[in-house]
């Protein structure tokens, strides 16, 4: 596992058009960006195989990575109700074209 801080999106575009300065950045104006080898590959067959063998009927994927779209067609495709949580950030048009709905789920009661 590899693990890095970004810019969230809405900090880069406030450099980009110059709203907000380098010298101004925060530490709040970053996220964590881990990388897990393999993981993706796991969860979409984990998915295949829920749709599959028709064990559930929603899915809930906590996640905000297009690579998960091809396992997401799938699931559609074999009924699933499918739910992006996206982690509070934008997810991709392609991504929410193809579930049925998009949920944040938080800790806070």
């Amino acid at each position: 596992n590899t693990a890095s801080y970004i810019l969230k999106d809405n900090v880069l575009d406030a450099l980009i058009n110059g709203t907000k300065t380098i010298e101004s950045l925060e530490e709040t104006d970053f996220r964590v960006d881990v990388k897990q080898k393999g993981v993706d590959m796991r969860v979409g067959l984990d998915v295949a195989s829920l749709a599959y063998g028709h064990y559930v009927d929603q899915i809930i994927l906590i996640a905000g990575d297009s690579d998960f779209l091809p396992a997401i067609k799938m699931a559609r495709k074999n009924g699933l109700d499918f739910i992006l949580d996206p982690m509070k950030q934008r997810p991709k048009h392609t991504m929410v074209e193809h579930v049925d709905s998009i949920e944040t789920y938080t800790d806070k009661l």
